[in-house]
Protein backbone atom coordinates (compact mmCIF):
# COMPACT_ATOMS: atom_id res chain seq x y z
CA UNK A 1 0.00 0.00 0.00
CA UNK A 2 1.29 3.14 -1.01
CA UNK A 3 1.01 6.51 0.83
CA UNK A 4 -1.64 7.83 -1.41
CA UNK A 5 -3.66 4.42 -0.02
CA UNK A 6 -3.64 5.20 3.28
CA UNK A 7 -4.90 7.82 6.10
CA UNK A 8 -3.14 6.98 9.25
CA UNK A 9 -0.98 9.93 10.57
CA UNK A 10 -2.74 12.17 12.78
CA UNK A 11 -3.67 14.99 10.71
CA UNK A 12 -5.37 12.48 8.28
CA UNK A 13 -7.02 10.81 10.99
CA UNK A 14 -8.69 14.22 12.55
CA UNK A 15 -9.27 15.38 9.06
CA UNK A 16 -10.90 12.34 8.41
CA UNK A 17 -13.33 12.55 11.90
CA UNK A 18 -13.94 15.58 10.81
CA UNK A 19 -15.97 14.77 8.10
CA UNK A 20 -17.81 11.91 9.53
CA UNK A 21 -19.03 14.36 12.36
CA UNK A 22 -20.99 16.31 9.61
CA UNK A 23 -24.56 15.70 8.76
CA UNK A 24 -25.10 11.58 6.78
CA UNK A 25 -24.86 11.99 3.39
CA UNK A 26 -27.86 11.46 0.90
CA UNK A 27 -26.52 9.31 -1.89
CA UNK A 28 -28.46 9.59 -4.06
CA UNK A 29 -29.52 13.59 -4.49
CA UNK A 30 -25.73 13.98 -4.00
CA UNK A 31 -25.17 12.64 -7.10
CA UNK A 32 -28.16 13.75 -8.61
CA UNK A 33 -27.65 17.42 -7.72
CA UNK A 34 -23.78 17.12 -8.31
CA UNK A 35 -24.09 15.52 -12.20
CA UNK A 36 -27.14 17.93 -12.89
CA UNK A 37 -24.70 20.74 -11.52
CA UNK A 38 -21.55 19.74 -13.70
CA UNK A 39 -24.00 19.17 -17.02
CA UNK A 40 -25.22 22.62 -16.60
CA UNK A 41 -21.53 23.52 -15.66
CA UNK A 42 -19.99 21.79 -19.42
CA UNK A 43 -23.69 23.34 -20.90
CA UNK A 44 -22.34 26.51 -20.30
CA UNK A 45 -18.65 26.02 -21.09
CA UNK A 46 -19.64 24.24 -24.70
CA UNK A 47 -22.13 26.94 -25.58
CA UNK A 48 -19.84 29.80 -27.51
CA UNK A 49 -18.78 26.03 -30.13
CA UNK A 50 -21.90 26.68 -32.05
CA UNK A 51 -22.43 30.21 -31.62
CA UNK A 52 -18.96 31.93 -31.76
CA UNK A 53 -19.42 33.35 -35.12
CA UNK A 54 -22.76 34.94 -34.18
CA UNK A 55 -21.34 36.50 -30.58
CA UNK A 56 -18.45 37.86 -32.75
CA UNK A 57 -20.39 39.40 -35.19
CA UNK A 58 -22.62 40.95 -32.41
CA UNK A 59 -19.82 42.34 -30.50
CA UNK A 60 -17.73 43.23 -33.27
CA UNK A 61 -14.67 40.97 -31.99
CA UNK A 62 -12.33 40.47 -34.86
CA UNK A 63 -10.26 37.08 -35.91
CA UNK A 64 -7.38 37.81 -33.85
CA UNK A 65 -9.85 37.89 -30.56
CA UNK A 66 -12.01 35.80 -30.44
CA UNK A 67 -9.85 33.08 -28.48
CA UNK A 68 -10.73 35.17 -25.30
CA UNK A 69 -14.12 34.29 -26.07
CA UNK A 70 -13.80 30.79 -25.66
CA UNK A 71 -11.12 31.10 -23.26
CA UNK A 72 -12.44 33.10 -20.61
CA UNK A 73 -14.37 30.49 -18.98
CA UNK A 74 -11.28 27.54 -18.98
CA UNK A 75 -9.01 30.30 -17.81
CA UNK A 76 -11.05 31.28 -15.09
CA UNK A 77 -11.42 27.48 -14.08
CA UNK A 78 -7.68 27.30 -14.82
CA UNK A 79 -6.90 29.72 -12.19
CA UNK A 80 -9.39 29.12 -9.66
CA UNK A 81 -9.94 25.00 -9.93
CA UNK A 82 -7.06 24.16 -6.92
CA UNK A 83 -8.08 27.16 -4.58
CA UNK A 84 -11.52 25.86 -4.73
CA UNK A 85 -10.79 22.13 -4.17
CA UNK A 86 -8.49 23.58 -1.36
CA UNK A 87 -11.29 25.51 0.18
CA UNK A 88 -13.99 22.83 -0.42
CA UNK A 89 -11.62 20.26 2.30
CA UNK A 90 -11.27 22.88 4.53
CA UNK A 91 -14.55 25.23 5.19
CA UNK A 92 -17.18 22.71 3.60
CA UNK A 93 -17.71 21.39 -0.05
CA UNK A 94 -21.46 21.72 0.13
CA UNK A 95 -20.96 25.49 0.71
CA UNK A 96 -18.49 25.58 -1.92
CA UNK A 97 -20.96 23.76 -3.98
CA UNK A 98 -23.88 26.26 -3.49
CA UNK A 99 -21.85 29.38 -4.08
CA UNK A 100 -20.62 27.79 -6.86
CA UNK A 101 -24.05 27.23 -8.55
CA UNK A 102 -25.77 30.83 -7.28
CA UNK A 103 -22.52 32.39 -9.08
CA UNK A 104 -22.75 31.04 -12.37
CA UNK A 105 -26.35 31.46 -12.52
CA UNK A 106 -26.25 35.05 -11.89
CA UNK A 107 -22.61 35.33 -14.43
CA UNK A 108 -24.02 33.06 -17.06
CA UNK A 109 -26.93 35.29 -17.34
CA UNK A 110 -25.35 38.93 -16.96
CA UNK A 111 -23.28 37.27 -19.67
CA UNK A 112 -26.37 37.29 -21.71
CA UNK A 113 -26.41 41.45 -21.21
CA UNK A 114 -22.91 42.14 -22.67
CA UNK A 115 -22.26 44.65 -25.46
CA UNK A 116 -18.21 44.23 -25.89
CA UNK A 117 -15.65 41.48 -25.95
CA UNK A 118 -13.94 42.95 -22.87
CA UNK A 119 -17.30 42.70 -21.41
CA UNK A 120 -18.55 38.98 -22.32
CA UNK A 121 -14.48 37.97 -21.71
CA UNK A 122 -15.02 38.81 -18.37
CA UNK A 123 -18.31 37.41 -17.79
CA UNK A 124 -17.23 34.09 -18.91
CA UNK A 125 -13.86 34.77 -16.87
CA UNK A 126 -16.44 35.07 -13.65
CA UNK A 127 -18.57 32.00 -15.25
CA UNK A 128 -15.28 30.11 -14.96
CA UNK A 129 -14.28 30.84 -11.43
CA UNK A 130 -17.94 29.71 -10.40
CA UNK A 131 -17.55 26.51 -12.33
CA UNK A 132 -13.96 25.98 -10.70
CA UNK A 133 -16.67 25.84 -7.33
CA UNK A 134 -18.88 23.34 -8.61
CA UNK A 135 -16.70 20.88 -10.39
CA UNK A 136 -13.51 20.75 -7.78
CA UNK A 137 -16.24 20.44 -4.90
CA UNK A 138 -18.61 18.00 -6.40
CA UNK A 139 -15.99 14.70 -6.48
CA UNK A 140 -15.40 15.66 -2.50
CA UNK A 141 -19.06 15.15 -2.36
CA UNK A 142 -19.41 12.49 -3.89
CA UNK A 143 -16.05 10.61 -2.28
CA UNK A 144 -17.97 11.72 1.46
CA UNK A 145 -21.42 10.37 -0.05
CA UNK A 146 -20.06 6.83 -1.02
CA UNK A 147 -17.32 6.03 0.94
CA UNK A 148 -17.31 2.50 -0.31
CA UNK A 149 -14.72 1.37 -2.91
CA UNK A 150 -17.40 0.51 -5.45
CA UNK A 151 -19.92 3.44 -4.56
CA UNK A 152 -16.97 5.73 -5.74
CA UNK A 153 -16.36 3.39 -8.65
CA UNK A 154 -20.15 3.79 -9.90
CA UNK A 155 -20.67 7.52 -8.57
CA UNK A 156 -17.20 8.50 -10.49
CA UNK A 157 -18.60 7.03 -13.45
CA UNK A 158 -21.82 8.48 -13.42
CA UNK A 159 -20.37 12.01 -13.07
CA UNK A 160 -17.56 11.85 -15.56
CA UNK A 161 -20.92 10.70 -18.19
CA UNK A 162 -22.61 13.61 -17.07
CA UNK A 163 -19.62 15.84 -18.44
CA UNK A 164 -20.26 14.17 -21.55
CA UNK A 165 -23.75 14.60 -21.59
CA UNK A 166 -23.23 18.74 -20.70
CA UNK A 167 -20.33 18.54 -23.35
CA UNK A 168 -22.81 17.10 -25.76
CA UNK A 169 -26.32 19.74 -24.83
CA UNK A 170 -24.39 22.83 -24.46
CA UNK A 171 -24.53 23.02 -28.47
CA UNK A 172 -27.84 21.92 -28.98
CA UNK A 173 -29.56 24.23 -26.85
CA UNK A 174 -27.55 27.46 -27.65
CA UNK A 175 -28.13 26.49 -31.40
CA UNK A 176 -32.18 25.37 -30.99
CA UNK A 177 -32.64 28.81 -29.05
CA UNK A 178 -33.08 32.26 -30.80
CA UNK A 179 -30.19 33.60 -30.40
CA UNK A 180 -27.01 33.39 -28.20
CA UNK A 181 -28.39 35.65 -25.27
CA UNK A 182 -31.63 33.88 -24.78
CA UNK A 183 -29.35 30.74 -24.71
CA UNK A 184 -27.18 32.38 -21.73
CA UNK A 185 -30.29 33.33 -19.92
CA UNK A 186 -31.99 29.83 -20.39
CA UNK A 187 -28.18 28.88 -18.81
CA UNK A 188 -28.17 30.84 -15.90
CA UNK A 189 -31.85 30.01 -14.97
CA UNK A 190 -30.86 26.00 -14.98
CA UNK A 191 -27.87 27.20 -12.58
CA UNK A 192 -30.22 28.76 -10.37
CA UNK A 193 -32.49 25.76 -9.69
CA UNK A 194 -30.03 23.83 -9.13
CA UNK A 195 -28.59 26.00 -6.54
CA UNK A 196 -32.25 26.39 -4.86
CA UNK A 197 -32.59 22.46 -4.59
CA UNK A 198 -29.38 21.79 -2.84
CA UNK A 199 -30.63 24.08 -0.47
CA UNK A 200 -32.46 21.08 0.94
CA UNK A 201 -30.78 17.72 -0.65
CA UNK A 202 -26.99 18.66 0.36
CA UNK A 203 -25.26 17.52 3.27
CA UNK A 204 -21.80 19.37 4.91
CA UNK A 205 -18.71 17.63 4.39
CA UNK A 206 -14.91 18.67 5.13
CA UNK A 207 -11.60 18.01 5.92
CA UNK A 208 -10.23 20.73 7.94
CA UNK A 209 -6.40 21.40 8.35
CA UNK A 210 -6.27 24.95 9.98
CA UNK A 211 -4.63 27.77 8.84
CA UNK A 212 -5.81 30.71 6.39
CA UNK A 213 -6.54 30.70 2.30
CA UNK A 214 -3.56 30.28 0.28
CA UNK A 215 -4.39 33.45 -1.31
CA UNK A 216 -0.63 34.47 -1.84
CA UNK A 217 -0.45 31.33 -4.29
CA UNK A 218 -3.75 31.46 -5.79
CA UNK A 219 -2.76 34.74 -7.27
CA UNK A 220 0.94 34.09 -8.39
CA UNK A 221 -0.67 31.32 -10.15
CA UNK A 222 -3.76 32.81 -11.87
CA UNK A 223 -1.77 36.18 -12.98
CA UNK A 224 0.84 32.77 -14.39
CA UNK A 225 -2.53 31.34 -16.41
CA UNK A 226 -3.13 34.75 -17.70
CA UNK A 227 0.14 35.70 -19.23
CA UNK A 228 0.84 32.02 -20.63
CA UNK A 229 -3.13 32.77 -22.65
CA UNK A 230 -2.23 35.91 -23.40
CA UNK A 231 1.42 34.64 -24.98
CA UNK A 232 -0.46 32.01 -27.11
CA UNK A 233 -3.20 34.27 -28.35
CA UNK A 234 -0.82 37.22 -29.44
CA UNK A 235 1.83 34.49 -30.80
CA UNK A 236 -0.91 34.09 -34.00
CA UNK A 237 0.37 37.60 -35.25
CA UNK A 238 3.91 36.33 -34.68
CA UNK A 239 5.96 34.09 -32.00
CA UNK A 240 8.92 36.35 -31.85
CA UNK A 241 7.94 39.73 -31.26
CA UNK A 242 8.71 40.89 -27.51
CA UNK A 243 5.15 41.20 -25.86
CA UNK A 244 4.85 37.43 -26.53
CA UNK A 245 8.59 36.59 -25.27
CA UNK A 246 8.01 38.88 -22.38
CA UNK A 247 4.24 37.24 -21.58
CA UNK A 248 5.90 33.25 -21.78
CA UNK A 249 8.87 35.28 -19.30
CA UNK A 250 6.13 36.08 -16.87
CA UNK A 251 4.44 32.99 -17.05
CA UNK A 252 7.62 31.02 -15.91
CA UNK A 253 8.63 33.29 -13.55
CA UNK A 254 5.03 33.68 -11.66
CA UNK A 255 4.91 29.57 -11.49
CA UNK A 256 8.76 29.62 -9.86
CA UNK A 257 6.87 32.33 -7.66
CA UNK A 258 4.08 29.73 -6.85
CA UNK A 259 6.10 26.67 -6.08
CA UNK A 260 8.04 28.59 -3.87
CA UNK A 261 4.92 29.76 -2.21
CA UNK A 262 3.30 26.22 -1.84
CA UNK A 263 6.50 25.03 -0.35
CA UNK A 264 6.27 27.84 2.51
CA UNK A 265 2.44 27.81 3.19
CA UNK A 266 0.99 25.63 5.86
CA UNK A 267 -1.99 25.60 4.14
CA UNK A 268 -1.07 25.24 0.19
CA UNK A 269 -3.18 24.85 -2.60
CA UNK A 270 -2.16 21.45 -3.58
CA UNK A 271 0.98 19.55 -2.21
CA UNK A 272 3.78 19.42 -3.96
CA UNK A 273 4.99 16.17 -2.82
CA UNK A 274 2.35 14.77 -4.71
CA UNK A 275 4.28 15.22 -7.79
CA UNK A 276 6.63 11.94 -6.66
CA UNK A 277 3.78 9.74 -7.42
CA UNK A 278 2.58 8.27 -10.37
CA UNK A 279 -0.41 8.06 -10.21
CA UNK A 280 -1.03 11.64 -9.67
CA UNK A 281 1.29 12.51 -12.42
CA UNK A 282 -0.53 10.22 -14.58
CA UNK A 283 -3.59 12.49 -13.52
CA UNK A 284 -2.36 15.69 -14.46
CA UNK A 285 -0.90 14.13 -17.32
CA UNK A 286 -4.69 12.72 -18.42
CA UNK A 287 -6.01 15.93 -17.27
CA UNK A 288 -3.68 17.87 -19.41
CA UNK A 289 -3.59 16.28 -22.71
CA UNK A 290 -7.36 15.84 -22.66
CA UNK A 291 -7.29 19.64 -22.69
CA UNK A 292 -4.47 20.25 -25.03
CA UNK A 293 -5.53 17.70 -27.60
CA UNK A 294 -9.21 16.81 -27.58
CA UNK A 295 -10.65 20.12 -26.17
CA UNK A 296 -8.85 22.65 -27.59
CA UNK A 297 -9.22 21.15 -31.01
CA UNK A 298 -13.04 20.33 -30.97
CA UNK A 299 -13.68 23.59 -29.21
CA UNK A 300 -12.93 25.79 -32.44
CA UNK A 301 -13.77 23.07 -34.80
CA UNK A 302 -17.85 23.49 -34.72
CA UNK A 303 -16.61 27.12 -36.33
CA UNK A 304 -14.36 25.35 -38.88
CA UNK A 305 -17.39 23.59 -40.09
CA UNK A 306 -19.50 26.78 -40.12
CA UNK A 307 -17.22 29.01 -42.32
CA UNK A 308 -15.46 25.70 -44.17
CA UNK A 309 -18.85 23.95 -44.96
CA UNK A 310 -21.46 26.28 -44.69
CA UNK A 311 -23.26 24.73 -41.68
CA UNK A 312 -26.13 26.56 -39.69
CA UNK A 313 -25.26 26.42 -35.94
CA UNK A 314 -28.06 23.91 -35.44
CA UNK A 315 -26.59 21.81 -38.07
CA UNK A 316 -23.40 22.16 -36.55
CA UNK A 317 -24.68 21.12 -33.42
CA UNK A 318 -26.59 18.04 -34.59
CA UNK A 319 -23.18 16.79 -36.09
CA UNK A 320 -21.08 17.49 -32.93
CA UNK A 321 -24.12 14.81 -30.98
CA UNK A 322 -22.52 12.22 -32.50
CA UNK A 323 -19.33 12.85 -30.66
CA UNK A 324 -20.36 14.28 -27.70
CA UNK A 325 -23.22 11.75 -27.95
CA UNK A 326 -21.55 8.75 -27.89
CA UNK A 327 -18.69 9.98 -25.52
CA UNK A 328 -21.75 10.25 -22.64
CA UNK A 329 -23.01 6.36 -23.42
CA UNK A 330 -19.18 5.06 -23.28
CA UNK A 331 -18.47 6.92 -20.01
CA UNK A 332 -21.37 5.37 -18.28
CA UNK A 333 -20.28 2.18 -19.11
CA UNK A 334 -16.82 2.58 -18.13
CA UNK A 335 -17.40 1.45 -14.36
CA UNK A 336 -17.69 -2.28 -15.91
CA UNK A 337 -14.21 -2.11 -16.78
CA UNK A 338 -13.01 -1.66 -13.17
CA UNK A 339 -10.67 -4.50 -12.08
CA UNK A 340 -9.99 -5.65 -15.41
CA UNK A 341 -8.35 -2.72 -17.31
CA UNK A 342 -6.64 -0.09 -15.47
CA UNK A 343 -7.95 3.83 -15.49
CA UNK A 344 -4.49 4.82 -17.01
CA UNK A 345 -4.83 2.39 -19.82
CA UNK A 346 -8.20 3.82 -20.33
CA UNK A 347 -6.73 6.62 -20.70
CA UNK A 348 -3.92 5.53 -23.52
CA UNK A 349 -6.36 3.63 -25.60
CA UNK A 350 -8.86 6.73 -25.39
CA UNK A 351 -5.88 9.12 -26.33
CA UNK A 352 -4.97 6.91 -29.08
CA UNK A 353 -8.64 6.63 -30.62
CA UNK A 354 -8.30 10.45 -30.61
CA UNK A 355 -5.21 10.58 -32.53
CA UNK A 356 -7.07 8.32 -35.58
CA UNK A 357 -10.16 10.21 -35.66
CA UNK A 358 -8.78 13.03 -36.28
CA UNK A 359 -6.17 12.06 -38.69
CA UNK A 360 -9.43 10.42 -40.59
CA UNK A 361 -10.93 14.20 -40.80
CA UNK A 362 -7.83 15.33 -42.45
CA UNK A 363 -9.04 17.08 -45.82
CA UNK A 364 -13.04 16.67 -44.84
CA UNK A 365 -12.98 20.91 -44.54
CA UNK A 366 -12.00 20.79 -48.07
CA UNK A 367 -14.28 17.98 -49.57
CA UNK A 368 -17.34 20.13 -48.71
CA UNK A 369 -19.44 17.29 -47.06
CA UNK A 370 -19.86 16.74 -43.56
CA UNK A 371 -20.43 13.34 -44.33
CA UNK A 372 -16.62 12.68 -44.35
CA UNK A 373 -16.27 13.80 -40.78
CA UNK A 374 -18.59 10.82 -39.59
CA UNK A 375 -16.10 8.29 -38.82
CA UNK A 376 -13.72 10.70 -37.22
CA UNK A 377 -16.48 11.79 -34.90
CA UNK A 378 -17.33 8.35 -34.21
CA UNK A 379 -14.00 7.33 -33.14
CA UNK A 380 -13.57 10.36 -31.10
CA UNK A 381 -16.47 9.74 -29.40
CA UNK A 382 -15.98 6.53 -27.97
CA UNK A 383 -12.06 8.02 -27.04
CA UNK A 384 -13.63 11.12 -25.34
CA UNK A 385 -15.69 8.34 -23.51
CA UNK A 386 -12.74 6.79 -22.26
CA UNK A 387 -11.20 9.61 -20.57
CA UNK A 388 -13.65 11.79 -19.38
CA UNK A 389 -14.91 8.01 -17.27
CA UNK A 390 -11.30 6.91 -16.01
CA UNK A 391 -10.59 10.86 -15.29
CA UNK A 392 -12.76 11.31 -12.32
CA UNK A 393 -11.82 8.05 -10.50
CA UNK A 394 -7.86 8.66 -11.31
CA UNK A 395 -8.39 12.07 -9.55
CA UNK A 396 -10.19 10.69 -6.44
CA UNK A 397 -7.45 8.08 -6.04
CA UNK A 398 -4.48 9.62 -6.67
CA UNK A 399 -5.06 11.70 -3.63
CA UNK A 400 -5.87 10.66 0.05
CA UNK A 401 -9.47 10.22 0.56
CA UNK A 402 -9.66 13.29 2.88
CA UNK A 403 -8.07 15.45 0.51
CA UNK A 404 -10.93 14.50 -2.64
CA UNK A 405 -11.85 18.26 -3.55
CA UNK A 406 -8.08 18.97 -4.07
CA UNK A 407 -7.22 16.04 -6.24
CA UNK A 408 -10.29 16.48 -8.59
CA UNK A 409 -9.09 20.39 -8.49
CA UNK A 410 -5.73 19.23 -9.09
CA UNK A 411 -6.20 17.28 -12.12
CA UNK A 412 -9.26 19.66 -13.53
CA UNK A 413 -6.60 22.34 -13.49
CA UNK A 414 -4.33 21.04 -15.47
CA UNK A 415 -7.12 20.39 -18.05
CA UNK A 416 -8.24 23.26 -18.59
CA UNK A 417 -4.44 24.88 -18.59
CA UNK A 418 -4.31 22.22 -21.70
CA UNK A 419 -7.68 24.07 -23.06
CA UNK A 420 -6.48 27.24 -22.57
CA UNK A 421 -3.22 26.48 -24.61
CA UNK A 422 -5.41 23.99 -26.64
CA UNK A 423 -7.76 26.51 -27.98
CA UNK A 424 -5.55 29.36 -28.68
CA UNK A 425 -2.96 27.50 -30.45
CA UNK A 426 -5.97 25.65 -32.53
CA UNK A 427 -7.14 29.13 -33.18
CA UNK A 428 -3.48 29.94 -34.19
CA UNK A 429 -2.50 27.13 -36.64
CA UNK A 430 -5.61 27.54 -38.51
CA UNK A 431 -5.83 31.15 -39.11
CA UNK A 432 -2.32 30.99 -39.55
CA UNK A 433 -2.29 29.77 -43.55
CA UNK A 434 -3.18 30.85 -46.90
CA UNK A 435 -6.69 29.20 -46.52
CA UNK A 436 -8.92 28.24 -43.09
CA UNK A 437 -8.99 24.01 -44.84
CA UNK A 438 -5.53 24.34 -44.97
CA UNK A 439 -4.99 25.27 -41.96
CA UNK A 440 -7.76 23.18 -40.10
CA UNK A 441 -4.76 19.96 -41.41
CA UNK A 442 -1.93 21.97 -39.65
CA UNK A 443 -4.27 21.79 -36.38
CA UNK A 444 -5.81 18.70 -36.62
CA UNK A 445 -2.13 17.06 -37.49
CA UNK A 446 -0.92 18.89 -34.21
CA UNK A 447 -3.92 17.60 -32.29
CA UNK A 448 -2.93 14.11 -33.50
CA UNK A 449 0.51 14.58 -32.00
CA UNK A 450 -0.57 15.48 -28.73
CA UNK A 451 -2.84 13.02 -27.95
CA UNK A 452 -0.02 10.46 -29.14
CA UNK A 453 2.28 12.27 -26.67
CA UNK A 454 -0.65 12.02 -24.01
CA UNK A 455 -1.19 8.31 -24.71
CA UNK A 456 2.63 7.34 -24.02
CA UNK A 457 2.78 9.58 -20.75
CA UNK A 458 0.14 8.02 -18.84
CA UNK A 459 0.66 4.80 -19.31
CA UNK A 460 4.48 4.86 -18.95
CA UNK A 461 3.51 6.25 -15.46
CA UNK A 462 3.05 3.45 -13.13
CA UNK A 463 3.97 2.81 -9.74
CA UNK A 464 6.91 1.33 -8.46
Amino acid sequence: MTGLDSATTPAATAALGATARDAPARPRATLALTSAATAVTLMTYTAPMVTLPDTATALHTPLSGQAWLLNGTPLGLAALLLVAGSLADDYGRRRIFLGGTLALGLTTALGAFTTSTWQFTLARIAQGAASAAILASSLGLLVAAFPSARGRLHATGVWGAFVSGGIAAGPLVAGALPSWRVAYGVLGAAALVVAALGTRALTESRAPRGGRPDILGALAFGLALVALVAALTLGRDGWLRAPVGLLFAAAVVLIAVFAAVEHRTRTPMIDLGLLRHARFLASAAGGLFTGFAVIGTFSFLPTLLQQTLRLTPMDTAWLFLLWSGLSFVVALQVKHLAGRIAPRTQLAVGFALHTVAVLTMLGAMASGSWTRLLPGLIIGGVGSGLLNGALPLLAVESVPRERAAMGSGAQQTFRYIGSCAGVALTIALATSAHSLTQGANIALLVSAGLAAVGAVSVAVLRER
